[in-house]
Protein backbone atom coordinates (compact mmCIF):
# COMPACT_ATOMS: atom_id res chain seq x y z
CA UNK A 1 0.00 0.00 0.00
CA UNK A 2 1.83 3.19 -1.15
CA UNK A 3 2.30 5.85 1.24
CA UNK A 4 -0.52 8.88 1.27
CA UNK A 5 0.68 12.27 0.68
CA UNK A 6 -1.29 15.74 1.59
CA UNK A 7 -1.40 18.19 -1.20
CA UNK A 8 1.33 19.53 1.48
CA UNK A 9 3.96 17.04 0.94
CA UNK A 10 3.25 17.19 -2.71
CA UNK A 11 3.53 21.18 -2.92
CA UNK A 12 7.03 19.87 -1.33
CA UNK A 13 8.09 18.14 -3.75
CA UNK A 14 10.77 19.99 -6.37
CA UNK A 15 9.45 20.78 -9.50
CA UNK A 16 11.16 18.76 -13.21
CA UNK A 17 12.66 22.37 -14.11
CA UNK A 18 14.38 22.80 -10.75
CA UNK A 19 15.55 19.38 -10.68
CA UNK A 20 16.98 20.16 -14.23
CA UNK A 21 18.56 23.58 -13.23
CA UNK A 22 20.19 21.86 -9.98
CA UNK A 23 21.72 19.06 -12.44
CA UNK A 24 22.52 22.16 -14.76
CA UNK A 25 24.64 23.79 -12.30
CA UNK A 26 26.24 21.02 -11.11
CA UNK A 27 27.80 20.00 -14.09
CA UNK A 28 28.36 23.51 -15.11
CA UNK A 29 25.86 24.00 -17.80
CA UNK A 30 23.77 27.61 -18.45
CA UNK A 31 20.62 27.21 -16.64
CA UNK A 32 19.02 29.16 -19.07
CA UNK A 33 20.21 28.00 -22.69
CA UNK A 34 19.20 29.97 -25.76
CA UNK A 35 17.41 27.95 -28.66
CA UNK A 36 19.39 28.41 -31.53
CA UNK A 37 18.90 26.90 -35.34
CA UNK A 38 22.14 25.12 -36.67
CA UNK A 39 21.93 24.42 -40.43
CA UNK A 40 24.64 22.25 -42.22
CA UNK A 41 25.83 24.09 -45.29
CA UNK A 42 27.10 20.41 -46.03
CA UNK A 43 24.25 17.84 -45.66
CA UNK A 44 21.51 20.56 -45.00
CA UNK A 45 20.67 19.10 -41.27
CA UNK A 46 19.20 21.61 -39.57
CA UNK A 47 19.04 21.12 -35.91
CA UNK A 48 17.58 23.27 -32.21
CA UNK A 49 20.76 23.36 -30.01
CA UNK A 50 21.39 25.44 -26.69
CA UNK A 51 23.63 28.06 -26.54
CA UNK A 52 24.64 29.55 -23.31
CA UNK A 53 23.35 32.90 -22.33
CA UNK A 54 26.55 34.27 -21.85
CA UNK A 55 25.00 36.28 -18.47
CA UNK A 56 27.84 37.98 -16.26
CA UNK A 57 25.41 37.96 -13.28
CA UNK A 58 25.25 34.93 -11.13
CA UNK A 59 21.39 35.54 -10.31
CA UNK A 60 20.45 35.46 -13.65
CA UNK A 61 22.86 32.53 -14.73
CA UNK A 62 25.23 31.29 -12.19
CA UNK A 63 27.46 28.47 -14.21
CA UNK A 64 27.65 31.26 -17.03
CA UNK A 65 28.73 34.13 -14.59
CA UNK A 66 31.18 31.73 -12.50
CA UNK A 67 33.20 30.94 -16.14
CA UNK A 68 33.18 34.53 -17.23
CA UNK A 69 34.87 35.49 -13.53
CA UNK A 70 37.53 32.37 -14.27
CA UNK A 71 37.99 34.10 -17.34
CA UNK A 72 38.73 37.61 -16.21
CA UNK A 73 40.90 35.62 -13.53
CA UNK A 74 42.71 34.40 -16.32
CA UNK A 75 43.08 37.74 -18.72
CA UNK A 76 44.02 39.32 -15.00
CA UNK A 77 46.98 36.63 -14.50
CA UNK A 78 48.32 36.76 -18.30
CA UNK A 79 49.29 40.55 -18.50
CA UNK A 80 49.89 41.48 -14.70
CA UNK A 81 53.35 40.48 -14.36
CA UNK A 82 54.73 40.05 -17.62
CA UNK A 83 58.33 40.56 -18.19
CA UNK A 84 58.76 40.86 -21.88
CA UNK A 85 56.79 43.82 -24.07
CA UNK A 86 53.89 42.73 -25.96
CA UNK A 87 54.62 42.86 -29.52
CA UNK A 88 52.54 45.33 -31.20
CA UNK A 89 53.91 46.50 -34.29
CA UNK A 90 51.43 46.69 -37.29
CA UNK A 91 52.41 44.91 -40.36
CA UNK A 92 53.07 46.67 -43.68
CA UNK A 93 50.23 47.30 -45.81
CA UNK A 94 50.61 44.90 -48.49
CA UNK A 95 50.06 45.66 -52.11
CA UNK A 96 47.08 44.89 -52.49
CA UNK A 97 45.52 46.97 -49.59
CA UNK A 98 47.97 49.73 -51.06
CA UNK A 99 46.10 49.90 -54.59
CA UNK A 100 42.82 49.12 -53.03
CA UNK A 101 43.52 52.30 -50.83
CA UNK A 102 44.56 54.28 -54.11
CA UNK A 103 41.52 53.37 -56.18
CA UNK A 104 39.29 54.47 -53.51
CA UNK A 105 41.28 58.30 -53.46
CA UNK A 106 40.52 58.64 -57.25
CA UNK A 107 36.53 57.62 -56.27
CA UNK A 108 36.80 60.23 -53.95
CA UNK A 109 38.10 63.05 -56.57
CA UNK A 110 35.04 61.21 -59.17
CA UNK A 111 32.76 61.98 -56.28
CA UNK A 112 33.61 65.63 -55.71
CA UNK A 113 33.64 66.41 -59.38
CA UNK A 114 30.33 64.94 -59.16
CA UNK A 115 29.10 66.93 -56.51
CA UNK A 116 30.85 70.05 -58.35
CA UNK A 117 28.57 69.54 -61.16
CA UNK A 118 25.35 68.30 -59.51
CA UNK A 119 25.50 65.19 -61.15
CA UNK A 120 23.39 63.47 -58.14
CA UNK A 121 22.91 60.25 -59.99
CA UNK A 122 26.71 59.79 -60.76
CA UNK A 123 27.59 60.59 -56.99
CA UNK A 124 25.08 57.84 -55.66
CA UNK A 125 26.81 55.44 -57.49
CA UNK A 126 30.23 56.30 -56.70
CA UNK A 127 29.31 56.53 -52.84
CA UNK A 128 27.80 53.08 -53.06
CA UNK A 129 31.37 52.09 -55.21
CA UNK A 130 33.08 53.44 -52.33
CA UNK A 131 30.78 51.49 -49.77
CA UNK A 132 31.82 48.41 -51.51
CA UNK A 133 35.44 49.57 -51.29
CA UNK A 134 35.75 50.06 -47.34
CA UNK A 135 34.31 46.80 -46.75
CA UNK A 136 36.68 45.02 -49.41
CA UNK A 137 39.41 46.76 -47.29
CA UNK A 138 37.99 45.32 -44.09
CA UNK A 139 38.39 42.14 -45.25
CA UNK A 140 41.70 42.51 -46.38
CA UNK A 141 42.63 43.17 -42.71
CA UNK A 142 42.64 46.75 -42.63
CA UNK A 143 41.43 48.06 -39.05
CA UNK A 144 39.93 51.92 -38.71
CA UNK A 145 37.66 53.81 -40.98
CA UNK A 146 39.20 56.20 -44.21
CA UNK A 147 37.78 59.70 -44.19
CA UNK A 148 33.89 59.80 -45.02
CA UNK A 149 33.18 61.02 -48.77
CA UNK A 150 31.01 64.31 -47.17
CA UNK A 151 33.00 65.12 -44.18
CA UNK A 152 31.31 67.36 -41.69
CA UNK A 153 32.81 70.24 -40.12
CA UNK A 154 32.64 69.44 -36.26
CA UNK A 155 31.98 72.74 -34.09
CA UNK A 156 34.47 72.58 -31.36
CA UNK A 157 34.10 74.73 -28.44
CA UNK A 158 37.13 75.40 -26.59
CA UNK A 159 37.76 75.31 -22.88
CA UNK A 160 40.72 76.41 -21.03
CA UNK A 161 43.12 73.75 -20.48
CA UNK A 162 45.00 75.45 -17.73
CA UNK A 163 44.98 73.97 -14.46
CA UNK A 164 42.71 75.03 -11.46
CA UNK A 165 44.26 76.45 -8.66
CA UNK A 166 43.17 74.56 -6.10
CA UNK A 167 44.20 71.28 -7.44
CA UNK A 168 48.34 70.93 -7.02
CA UNK A 169 50.62 70.70 -10.19
CA UNK A 170 52.46 67.46 -10.99
CA UNK A 171 55.37 66.43 -12.35
CA UNK A 172 55.56 65.50 -16.33
CA UNK A 173 57.66 63.34 -18.38
CA UNK A 174 57.86 62.38 -21.83
CA UNK A 175 55.90 58.89 -21.63
CA UNK A 176 58.58 56.44 -23.10
CA UNK A 177 57.12 53.69 -24.99
CA UNK A 178 57.07 50.62 -22.85
CA UNK A 179 54.91 48.93 -20.78
CA UNK A 180 57.16 46.93 -18.44
CA UNK A 181 57.67 47.80 -15.00
CA UNK A 182 61.53 48.11 -13.61
CA UNK A 183 63.67 45.40 -12.52
CA UNK A 184 65.40 45.59 -8.98
CA UNK A 185 68.61 43.98 -7.66
CA UNK A 186 68.62 42.17 -11.10
CA UNK A 187 65.61 39.55 -10.61
CA UNK A 188 62.67 41.57 -8.86
CA UNK A 189 60.39 42.78 -11.17
CA UNK A 190 57.25 43.75 -8.62
CA UNK A 191 53.83 44.78 -10.60
CA UNK A 192 51.27 47.72 -8.05
CA UNK A 193 47.94 46.38 -6.36
CA UNK A 194 45.80 49.93 -6.40
CA UNK A 195 42.73 50.82 -4.69
CA UNK A 196 41.18 54.31 -5.14
CA UNK A 197 38.08 55.69 -3.29
CA UNK A 198 35.77 59.04 -3.63
CA UNK A 199 35.61 61.89 -1.93
CA UNK A 200 33.97 62.20 1.54
CA UNK A 201 30.37 63.50 1.61
CA UNK A 202 30.11 63.25 5.36
CA UNK A 203 30.72 61.37 8.27
CA UNK A 204 29.14 57.89 8.17
CA UNK A 205 29.11 54.82 10.85
CA UNK A 206 30.28 51.65 10.68
CA UNK A 207 27.22 49.85 8.18
CA UNK A 208 28.03 53.05 5.52
CA UNK A 209 25.00 55.23 6.43
CA UNK A 210 25.24 58.86 7.16
CA UNK A 211 25.40 60.34 10.71
CA UNK A 212 23.65 62.60 9.65
CA UNK A 213 21.65 62.31 7.18
CA UNK A 214 20.65 65.84 6.28
CA UNK A 215 23.85 67.63 5.81
CA UNK A 216 25.31 64.30 3.75
CA UNK A 217 25.71 65.46 0.09
CA UNK A 218 24.01 62.95 -1.66
CA UNK A 219 24.31 65.21 -4.92
CA UNK A 220 27.24 65.15 -5.22
CA UNK A 221 27.30 61.27 -4.18
CA UNK A 222 25.48 60.86 -7.49
CA UNK A 223 27.10 63.15 -10.04
CA UNK A 224 30.58 61.82 -8.56
CA UNK A 225 29.15 58.13 -9.80
CA UNK A 226 28.02 59.32 -12.73
CA UNK A 227 31.15 60.40 -13.93
CA UNK A 228 33.44 58.40 -11.96
CA UNK A 229 34.49 56.63 -14.94
CA UNK A 230 35.57 59.63 -16.60
CA UNK A 231 37.86 60.38 -13.58
CA UNK A 232 39.35 57.71 -13.84
CA UNK A 233 40.20 57.75 -17.30
CA UNK A 234 42.22 61.04 -16.15
CA UNK A 235 43.73 59.53 -13.52
CA UNK A 236 45.20 57.06 -15.88
CA UNK A 237 46.38 59.92 -18.01
CA UNK A 238 47.81 61.96 -15.03
CA UNK A 239 49.95 58.83 -13.83
CA UNK A 240 51.05 57.87 -17.14
CA UNK A 241 52.74 61.68 -17.46
CA UNK A 242 54.02 61.51 -14.62
CA UNK A 243 55.80 57.69 -14.27
CA UNK A 244 57.15 58.23 -17.56
CA UNK A 245 55.78 55.08 -19.26
CA UNK A 246 52.60 53.55 -20.59
CA UNK A 247 50.83 51.93 -17.37
CA UNK A 248 48.98 49.34 -18.48
CA UNK A 249 46.08 48.00 -15.88
CA UNK A 250 43.68 45.79 -15.38
CA UNK A 251 40.61 46.92 -12.65
CA UNK A 252 37.16 46.28 -11.35
CA UNK A 253 34.87 49.26 -9.58
CA UNK A 254 33.07 47.80 -6.63
CA UNK A 255 30.62 50.15 -4.18
CA UNK A 256 31.58 50.87 -1.05
CA UNK A 257 29.41 50.36 2.08
CA UNK A 258 28.42 53.93 1.77
CA UNK A 259 27.39 52.99 -2.18
CA UNK A 260 30.18 55.38 -3.32
CA UNK A 261 32.51 53.47 -6.41
CA UNK A 262 35.93 52.79 -5.90
CA UNK A 263 38.19 51.45 -7.60
CA UNK A 264 40.78 47.95 -7.60
CA UNK A 265 43.29 47.58 -10.06
CA UNK A 266 46.36 45.61 -10.82
CA UNK A 267 48.77 47.92 -12.22
CA UNK A 268 51.59 45.93 -14.26
CA UNK A 269 55.25 47.40 -12.98
CA UNK A 270 56.10 48.97 -9.57
CA UNK A 271 55.20 52.69 -8.69
CA UNK A 272 55.79 54.23 -5.46
CA UNK A 273 53.30 55.11 -2.74
CA UNK A 274 54.13 58.62 -2.85
CA UNK A 275 53.47 58.83 -6.55
CA UNK A 276 50.36 57.54 -6.50
CA UNK A 277 48.83 59.68 -3.64
CA UNK A 278 50.33 62.98 -5.45
CA UNK A 279 48.75 62.05 -9.20
CA UNK A 280 45.25 61.24 -6.78
CA UNK A 281 45.46 64.42 -4.90
CA UNK A 282 46.39 66.40 -8.08
CA UNK A 283 43.57 64.27 -10.86
CA UNK A 284 40.20 65.88 -11.03
CA UNK A 285 37.09 65.67 -13.52
CA UNK A 286 35.36 69.25 -14.58
CA UNK A 287 31.86 68.43 -16.14
CA UNK A 288 31.25 71.08 -18.31
CA UNK A 289 27.75 71.06 -18.57
CA UNK A 290 24.89 73.23 -18.47
CA UNK A 291 23.83 74.33 -14.51
CA UNK A 292 21.42 71.45 -13.12
CA UNK A 293 21.06 72.81 -9.36
CA UNK A 294 17.88 73.50 -9.09
CA UNK A 295 14.45 72.15 -11.20
CA UNK A 296 12.37 74.21 -13.09
CA UNK A 297 9.83 71.21 -13.85
CA UNK A 298 8.56 69.14 -11.94
CA UNK A 299 4.95 67.24 -10.98
CA UNK A 300 2.31 67.63 -13.17
CA UNK A 301 3.85 70.62 -14.51
CA UNK A 302 6.35 69.73 -17.90
CA UNK A 303 7.52 70.64 -20.49
CA UNK A 304 5.33 69.82 -23.96
CA UNK A 305 6.57 68.68 -27.23
CA UNK A 306 5.61 70.84 -30.31
CA UNK A 307 5.86 69.77 -33.70
CA UNK A 308 6.07 73.46 -35.17
CA UNK A 309 8.67 74.02 -33.69
CA UNK A 310 10.17 70.54 -33.51
CA UNK A 311 11.19 70.72 -29.93
CA UNK A 312 10.42 70.93 -26.06
CA UNK A 313 8.24 74.11 -25.55
CA UNK A 314 7.39 75.91 -21.46
CA UNK A 315 3.53 74.35 -20.56
CA UNK A 316 2.65 77.98 -20.42
CA UNK A 317 4.02 80.03 -22.74
CA UNK A 318 4.55 77.90 -24.90
CA UNK A 319 8.42 79.40 -25.32
CA UNK A 320 10.61 76.88 -26.96
CA UNK A 321 13.70 75.65 -24.26
CA UNK A 322 17.05 76.42 -24.88
CA UNK A 323 18.50 73.65 -27.28
CA UNK A 324 22.08 71.59 -25.81
CA UNK A 325 24.12 73.77 -27.72
CA UNK A 326 22.32 76.76 -26.97
CA UNK A 327 22.64 75.79 -23.34
CA UNK A 328 26.46 75.06 -23.83
CA UNK A 329 26.94 78.84 -24.87
CA UNK A 330 25.81 79.96 -21.83
CA UNK A 331 28.21 77.84 -19.81
CA UNK A 332 31.16 79.69 -18.02
CA UNK A 333 32.39 77.59 -15.51
CA UNK A 334 31.92 73.78 -14.76
CA UNK A 335 29.03 72.16 -13.56
CA UNK A 336 30.69 69.89 -11.50
CA UNK A 337 34.29 69.03 -10.42
CA UNK A 338 35.08 65.54 -9.45
CA UNK A 339 37.79 63.92 -7.25
CA UNK A 340 39.39 61.46 -4.86
CA UNK A 341 39.47 61.10 -1.52
CA UNK A 342 42.04 60.79 0.62
CA UNK A 343 42.39 57.37 0.93
CA UNK A 344 44.66 55.79 -1.28
CA UNK A 345 46.25 52.05 -0.79
CA UNK A 346 49.09 50.53 -2.83
CA UNK A 347 50.61 47.33 -2.59
CA UNK A 348 53.80 45.85 -3.87
CA UNK A 349 53.16 42.30 -5.62
CA UNK A 350 55.69 39.66 -6.80
CA UNK A 351 54.49 37.60 -10.01
CA UNK A 352 53.97 33.91 -9.42
CA UNK A 353 53.08 34.50 -5.53
CA UNK A 354 50.52 33.11 -3.69
CA UNK A 355 49.52 36.79 -2.42
CA UNK A 356 49.46 37.68 -6.24
CA UNK A 357 46.62 34.60 -6.62
CA UNK A 358 45.21 35.92 -3.98
CA UNK A 359 44.78 39.44 -4.81
CA UNK A 360 43.61 38.31 -8.33
CA UNK A 361 40.72 36.31 -6.62
CA UNK A 362 40.25 39.71 -4.36
CA UNK A 363 39.99 41.97 -7.66
CA UNK A 364 37.76 39.09 -9.38
CA UNK A 365 35.30 38.32 -6.40
CA UNK A 366 31.87 40.26 -6.77
CA UNK A 367 32.10 40.26 -11.00
CA UNK A 368 29.42 37.85 -10.85
CA UNK A 369 26.88 40.32 -8.51
CA UNK A 370 26.13 43.44 -10.22
CA UNK A 371 27.00 46.55 -8.36
CA UNK A 372 23.50 46.74 -6.57
CA UNK A 373 23.78 43.05 -5.90
CA UNK A 374 27.18 43.64 -4.13
CA UNK A 375 24.92 45.56 -1.61
CA UNK A 376 22.48 43.94 0.64
CA UNK A 377 20.39 46.94 2.87
CA UNK A 378 20.36 44.88 6.84
CA UNK A 379 18.48 47.45 8.62
CA UNK A 380 16.26 50.15 8.03
CA UNK A 381 18.83 52.81 8.07
CA UNK A 382 20.52 51.14 4.97
CA UNK A 383 17.98 50.88 3.23
CA UNK A 384 17.01 54.33 3.57
CA UNK A 385 20.64 55.31 2.53
CA UNK A 386 19.81 53.03 -0.85
CA UNK A 387 16.67 54.75 -1.58
CA UNK A 388 17.68 58.76 -1.13
CA UNK A 389 20.69 57.69 -2.88
CA UNK A 390 18.56 56.55 -5.93
CA UNK A 391 16.45 59.15 -5.59
CA UNK A 392 18.89 61.61 -6.33
CA UNK A 393 20.52 59.28 -9.27
CA UNK A 394 16.68 59.72 -10.74
CA UNK A 395 16.99 63.25 -11.40
CA UNK A 396 20.95 63.50 -12.17
CA UNK A 397 21.70 63.96 -15.87
CA UNK A 398 23.28 61.07 -16.82
CA UNK A 399 24.74 62.09 -20.90
CA UNK A 400 23.91 64.95 -23.31
CA UNK A 401 21.08 62.81 -24.32
CA UNK A 402 19.25 62.21 -20.87
CA UNK A 403 15.43 63.75 -20.73
CA UNK A 404 16.38 64.67 -17.03
CA UNK A 405 17.53 67.66 -18.48
CA UNK A 406 14.15 68.72 -19.51
CA UNK A 407 13.58 69.24 -15.54
CA UNK A 408 15.88 71.54 -16.07
CA UNK A 409 14.94 73.65 -18.39
CA UNK A 410 16.95 72.61 -21.28
CA UNK A 411 16.32 70.30 -24.24
CA UNK A 412 18.93 67.40 -24.15
CA UNK A 413 20.89 66.61 -27.74
CA UNK A 414 19.13 64.87 -30.32
CA UNK A 415 15.50 65.69 -28.65
CA UNK A 416 12.15 63.73 -29.71
CA UNK A 417 8.79 63.28 -29.69
CA UNK A 418 9.61 59.59 -27.78
CA UNK A 419 11.53 61.60 -24.92
CA UNK A 420 9.30 61.53 -21.51
CA UNK A 421 10.71 64.94 -19.27
CA UNK A 422 12.76 63.61 -16.05
CA UNK A 423 12.24 59.66 -17.36
CA UNK A 424 15.75 57.92 -18.86
CA UNK A 425 16.61 53.89 -19.73
CA UNK A 426 20.58 54.95 -19.34
CA UNK A 427 21.82 52.46 -16.46
CA UNK A 428 22.77 55.25 -14.70
CA UNK A 429 19.71 55.98 -13.10
CA UNK A 430 18.77 52.08 -12.01
CA UNK A 431 19.42 50.85 -8.47
CA UNK A 432 21.40 47.63 -9.85
CA UNK A 433 24.14 50.09 -11.26
CA UNK A 434 24.15 53.26 -8.28
CA UNK A 435 25.37 55.78 -10.77
CA UNK A 436 28.10 53.51 -12.12
CA UNK A 437 26.54 53.22 -15.78
CA UNK A 438 29.91 52.17 -17.83
CA UNK A 439 31.42 48.35 -17.79
CA UNK A 440 32.24 46.64 -14.44
CA UNK A 441 36.10 45.55 -15.42
CA UNK A 442 38.09 48.34 -17.21
CA UNK A 443 41.28 46.32 -19.15
CA UNK A 444 43.81 48.95 -20.85
CA UNK A 445 44.49 48.09 -24.70
CA UNK A 446 47.81 46.94 -24.18
CA UNK A 447 47.54 44.66 -21.21
CA UNK A 448 48.25 41.38 -22.73
CA UNK A 449 47.71 41.95 -25.87
CA UNK A 450 44.48 40.23 -26.44
CA UNK A 451 40.83 40.74 -25.78
CA UNK A 452 38.42 38.43 -23.82
CA UNK A 453 37.68 36.57 -26.85
CA UNK A 454 41.42 35.86 -27.59
CA UNK A 455 41.40 34.18 -23.84
CA UNK A 456 38.70 32.46 -24.56
CA UNK A 457 39.90 31.03 -27.36
CA UNK A 458 42.95 30.24 -26.02
CA UNK A 459 41.85 28.27 -23.56
CA UNK A 460 39.40 25.88 -25.87
CA UNK A 461 42.04 25.65 -28.47
CA UNK A 462 44.59 24.30 -25.49
CA UNK A 463 41.59 21.65 -25.06
CA UNK A 464 40.76 20.73 -28.52
CA UNK A 465 44.71 19.91 -28.65
CA UNK A 466 44.95 17.67 -25.60
CA UNK A 467 42.19 15.92 -27.18
CA UNK A 468 43.75 15.33 -30.58
CA UNK A 469 46.91 14.36 -29.31
CA UNK A 470 45.06 11.16 -27.89
CA UNK A 471 42.54 10.82 -31.13
CA UNK A 472 39.73 12.84 -30.41
CA UNK A 473 38.90 15.16 -33.16
CA UNK A 474 35.57 15.70 -32.56
CA UNK A 475 35.17 15.02 -36.76
CA UNK A 476 31.21 13.91 -36.47
CA UNK A 477 30.61 17.29 -35.92
CA UNK A 478 29.69 19.63 -38.75
CA UNK A 479 32.79 21.89 -40.14
CA UNK A 480 30.10 24.78 -41.92
CA UNK A 481 27.26 25.75 -40.93
CA UNK A 482 25.08 28.69 -40.81
CA UNK A 483 23.35 30.10 -37.16
CA UNK A 484 19.75 31.53 -37.11
CA UNK A 485 17.41 32.36 -34.70
CA UNK A 486 14.34 30.42 -33.84
CA UNK A 487 11.17 32.55 -34.65
CA UNK A 488 8.73 32.69 -31.90
CA UNK A 489 6.11 29.84 -31.88
CA UNK A 490 8.38 27.35 -33.55
CA UNK A 491 6.85 24.37 -32.81
CA UNK A 492 10.52 22.38 -33.29
CA UNK A 493 11.93 24.65 -30.34
CA UNK A 494 12.07 22.07 -27.64
CA UNK A 495 11.19 22.98 -24.03
CA UNK A 496 13.65 24.50 -21.83
CA UNK A 497 14.02 21.27 -19.74
CA UNK A 498 14.41 19.54 -23.21
CA UNK A 499 17.27 22.01 -23.65
CA UNK A 500 18.58 21.62 -19.97
CA UNK A 501 19.05 17.93 -20.57
CA UNK A 502 20.62 17.86 -23.65
CA UNK A 503 23.29 20.46 -22.67
CA UNK A 504 24.00 18.06 -19.71
CA UNK A 505 24.29 15.52 -21.46
CA UNK A 506 26.42 16.50 -23.94
CA UNK A 507 28.55 18.22 -21.29
CA UNK A 508 29.08 15.10 -19.52
CA UNK A 509 30.12 13.85 -23.09
CA UNK A 510 32.90 16.43 -23.17
CA UNK A 511 34.16 15.65 -19.46
CA UNK A 512 34.44 12.06 -19.95
CA UNK A 513 36.90 13.01 -23.42
CA UNK A 514 38.74 15.66 -21.26
CA UNK A 515 39.50 13.09 -18.22
CA UNK A 516 40.41 10.16 -20.87
CA UNK A 517 42.67 12.83 -22.10
CA UNK A 518 44.62 13.27 -19.33
CA UNK A 519 44.68 9.98 -18.00
CA UNK A 520 46.33 9.18 -21.79
CA UNK A 521 48.60 12.22 -21.61
CA UNK A 522 52.21 11.79 -20.05
CA UNK A 523 52.21 14.87 -18.48
CA UNK A 524 49.04 15.82 -17.32
CA UNK A 525 48.72 19.65 -16.96
CA UNK A 526 47.42 21.16 -13.73
CA UNK A 527 43.22 20.45 -13.70
CA UNK A 528 42.55 23.80 -11.77
CA UNK A 529 43.42 26.19 -14.76
CA UNK A 530 41.09 24.19 -17.86
CA UNK A 531 38.16 22.31 -16.52
CA UNK A 532 36.19 25.39 -17.72
CA UNK A 533 37.60 25.70 -20.79
CA UNK A 534 35.82 22.62 -22.15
Amino acid sequence: MSEYLTRADRMKQPAALDVARAVAEEHGVCVRPLAKERVDLDTGRVDIVPVACGSTVASVCPTCAEKNRRLRMAQCREGWHLTEEPDFTPDAPSEDQRAMTAYRADLVKAYRQAVEEDDEVGAEEVREEVAGVDAELRLMGVRGKLPALDARPRAVRKRSTRRRQDAPNLPRRPVQKRTVGRVFGGKYQPSTFLTLTLDSYGKVRSDGTPVDPKTYDYRRAARDAVHFAALLDRFVQNLRRCVGWDVQYFSTVEPQRRLAPHWHAAIRGSISRAELRAVAEATYHQVWWPRHDEMKYGGDRLPMWDARVKGFVDPATREPLPTWEQALDQVDAPAHVARFGVQVHSKGILGGTDEAGRHIGYLTKYLTKSIGECFDAQTARQEEHAERLCAELAVTPCSPQCPVWLLYGVQPRGARVSMEPGKCKGKAHKRSTLGVAGRRVLVSRKWSGKSLADHKHDRKEFVRQLLADVGITGDDQPKRVVWNNVQPGDPNVPTRPHLLLRAVAERRRWKAEYTAALLASANPPDRSATPQAA
